[in-house]
């Protein structure tokens, strides 16, 4: 590839690795190494051991929910523990799991496509990891306050939260450490983005998870402080003798629900655009072919983006919103398909015709496409207000939400994990380990989930305890796989996480993939500490060092 020239980590021949190792004498090792960490490489890595641990966790709480649901009745926790675990389980799973794991996605790899050096602000990096630590602690530990952990809902809906223990203001505090968490991390790679890209790369040159990471940093700037302010708002009504969400006072529980869903709408598209990204540099890799139609997808990308402010009130269509309200969000709502199809769209046609082969990170996409697009599909039908009206809080909304967050996010990330895994260790993980994490992960949701809008559409409500009688065949159903689901992530914990992190496998050469292309194939596997010393110089002509770009 003569289209990138003039930094020491093009095409090194295998001697050439112990050199590249030679620029590592000064890396700090043993504790230091993490605790004072600057290099991109391991904040990443920190970022995502974090969100592995945080997705256990939620995992074990989910599964505790499903445990109680397996049958009528109370078996295992009173309900108020119950509403506690749902709380909590949604909670870790959004703020710790998803958008941390994103995060250390953004660390490892957005310098190396963009062939930076490093993050812009390393130390403001190494901060905005380790706030992660202590809020985490928060929220974990909440179980163990009087009255227990927050049982309002992941999404703290007054008059609930005026009503909880201490641990709500834990919880609030926890909220607000990770809100500047998240800032710190945007503001730094929208400023990486924009500053440091390699001399020849234009933005209409970047590869697609550089161009939704950065629309996702300016979504989580303008919602953060959102977040924020419709949670210290609960805390002075808590607190301080406010009356903004306390009806007894003259305040109006309803503004919370217009406030925090101001912020959770894009905080959606937070979670799923870099899983574009990701799947975008995936399928072209394994189907052979260059992108199809990189700009619609980066346009595609920002108005999704732009639109995800003007669809809020779909989450509140029963609080008794006049019609010409139900009716302005409705279409916003399904507006928004239209821009989410552009690209199932784009990436169907990339394959088309291609020399496809389906290595486990593929799998994971394809699996990814066909699962997220029936999420998506759950969630036009959600868009029709007389529709939603009847499905409001029932279990179809529960299905909803996760065939496009575990569906949609998560297999993404674990496309791109396997995809990126060997530049970042050094290693190629076991194909035939990774199939059989893919295959038990997509039957086992299925099995969990998609028996949840039978129980919806028959009228079972979410959050509750106990059932009737006739729930209980899916809810069997829907346990056994959410059990299966969940021993799949620790059979991908067992078979193939740690022995990547021993270093146990093939080494794996600089280009894994036969259709890999982009600038973090030119660096040896593993990448080395210090990468782009001399930055990458682009040819005007280096189209076919990036993933779909323009021609």
């Amino acid at each position: 590839m003569s289209a990138v020239i003039g930094h020491p980590g093009s095409h090194p021949a295998p001697h050439d690795h112990a050199h590249d190792h030679d620029h590592d004498h000064h890396a700090p090792t043993g504790w230091r190494r993490w605790v004072y960490a600057t290099n991109h490489k391991d904040i990443g890595t920190m970022y995502l051991l974090f969100s592995f641990t945080m997705f256990m966790l939620g995992g074990v709480l989910a599964l505790a929910i499903r445990a109680e649901l397996f049958q009528p009745g109370l078996q295992l926790v009173n309900p108020h523990l119950y509403n506690q675990l749902v709380t909590m389980h949604g909670l870790v799973m959004v703020f710790g799991a998803i958008m941390p794991a994103f995060v250390g996605f953004a660390n490892w790899m957005i310098p190396l496509q963009i062939g930076a050096g490093d993050m812009a602000f390393a130390r403001m990096n190494n901060l905005s990891f380790w706030l992660l630590i202590p809020a985490a602690l928060m929220l974990a530990t909440s179980f163990f306050f009087p009255g227990g952990a927050p049982a309002a809902g992941w999404t703290i809906y007054a008059p609930l939260t005026l009503q909880m223990g201490p641990s709500m203001d834990s919880a609030i505090f926890a909220l607000h450490i990770m809100g500047a968490s998240s800032i710190m991390g945007s503001i730094n790679i929208i400023v990486t983005v924009l500053n440091m890209r390699a001399p020849g790369m234009t933005l209409m040159k970047m590869p697609l998870f550089c161009w939704t990471w950065l629309i996702t940093a300016y979504l989580l700037i303008a919602v953060m402080p959102v977040l924020a302010g419709a949670i210290t708002m609960t805390l002075t009504d808590r607190h301080f003798g406010t009356s903004f969400f306390n009806p007894a006072g003259g305040g109006d529980p309803i503004m919370y629900q217009h406030i925090f869903w101001f912020f959770g709408h894009p905080e959606v598209y937070i979670m799923i655009l870099p899983a574009f990204g990701i799947i975008s540099a995936v399928i072209p890799a394994f189907s052979r072919k260059r992108l199809f139609g990189y700009t619609s997808m980066v346009y595609a990308t920002a108005s999704i983006a732009v639109l995800s402010f003007i669809v809020w009130a779909h989450h509140m269509f029963t609080t008794g919103m006049p019609v010409t309200g139900q009716l302005f969000f409705m279409y916003a709502t399904m507006l928004i398909a239209v821009p989410t199809g552009v690209k199932v769209f784009n990436w169907i046609a990339t394959m088309w015709r291609g020399s496809m082969t389906f290595e486990t990170p593929m799998l994971w996409a394809v699996g990814f496409i066909f699962v997220f697009t029936m999420g998506g599909f759950t969630g036009l039908i959600l868009s029709v207000a007389p529709i939603d009206i009847q499905l409001q809080d029932t279990y179809y909304v529960v299905a909803h939400f996760h065939y496009v967050l575990v569906a949609g996010s998560l297999f993404a990330m674990f496309s791109g994990f396997y995809y990126w895994a060997p530049k970042w260790t050094g290693v190629m993980y076991s194909e035939t380990r990774g199939k059989i994490h893919f295959w038990t992960s997509i039957v086992f949701f299925n099995v969990a989930f998609f028996p949840q809008h039978f129980l919806g559409l028959a009228g079972m409500p979410r959050r509750y305890a106990d059932y009737p009688l006739q729930f209980t065949d899916f809810n069997m159903l829907s346990t056994i796989g959410a059990f299966g689901f969940g021993l799949s992530q620790v059979y991908f914990l067992v078979a193939v996480i740690l022995p990547a992190m021993r270093g146990r496998g093939a080494p794996a050469p600089q280009r894994p993939w036969d259709g890999a292309e982009g600038l973090e194939w030119e660096v040896p596997s593993p990448a080395p500490f210090h990468t782009f010393e001399t930055p990458p110089r682009l040819n005007a002509s280096a189209t076919k060092v990036l993933p779909g770009a323009a021609a």
